[in-house]
């Protein structure tokens, strides 16, 4: 008998047993006394014999194969199968889709000294056709954005570095709006 918390004693669904009564203990028959048992020597530990140590079985796993490395989109530093590729060393960016080149590579230039274009991996946030910096009170056709505080592709001067924009051709920029949708992935390398 045990209780729901396993402390023992009787369940709701069992009684406690009867006590015994001296009517059904007289007709049992008398129990003889049960002999002490011989006591057990004490042997030292030394003398006791040894069982035979086993050795403790361990398996290492088997070793996994490390994941592959990513693989660049031919003619790109870029590992993104779909989006906008843009390498800031050389100045030049390209569109990818479907893990292949579909345009490009388009001339470009980036953030100046103080305002460094963020390397990284980023996704498109939104876009203006027709959007106007108001810091720097200047024009940025076909904008799209890719980093929060502000940085986009558009129109702009391939000869002056940005404040961390993208510039691109007028007919570039103009691709890269069409071809790009809220979400599109944009990777940005060195």
């Amino acid at each position: 008998m045990t209780t729901a918390c396993g402390a023992g004693g009787p369940t709701a669904a069992e009684p406690p047993a009867a006590p015994a009564t001296a009517s059904s203990t007289a007709s049992s028959a008398p129990t003889p006394p049960v002999p002490p048992a011989p006591p057990v020597p004490s042997t030292p530990d030394s003398a006791r014999p040894s069982t035979p140590a086993v050795p403790a079985v361990t398996t290492t796993p088997e070793p996994q194969p490390a994941p592959a490395p990513p693989v660049t989109v031919p003619g790109t530093p870029c590992d993104i199968t779909d989006g906008a590729c843009v390498r800031l060393s050389t100045n030049e960016s390209w569109l990818i889709s479907g893990g292949e080149v579909s345009y490009g590579p388009v001339p470009t230039t980036s953030g100046r000294p103080g305002y460094e274009t963020p390397v990284g991996t980023f996704s498109v946030l939104w876009q203006v056709r027709d959007d106007w910096s108001i810091p720097y009170d200047g024009p940025m056709p076909f904008s799209t954005y890719f980093v929060a505080n502000g940085i986009a592709f558009h129109e702009g001067s391939l000869t002056e570095q940005s404040h961390g924009c993208i510039h691109l051709s007028r007919e570039a920029a103009s691709t890269y709006f069409e071809a790009l949708s809220v979400g599109d992935r944009v990777q940005v390398t060195a």
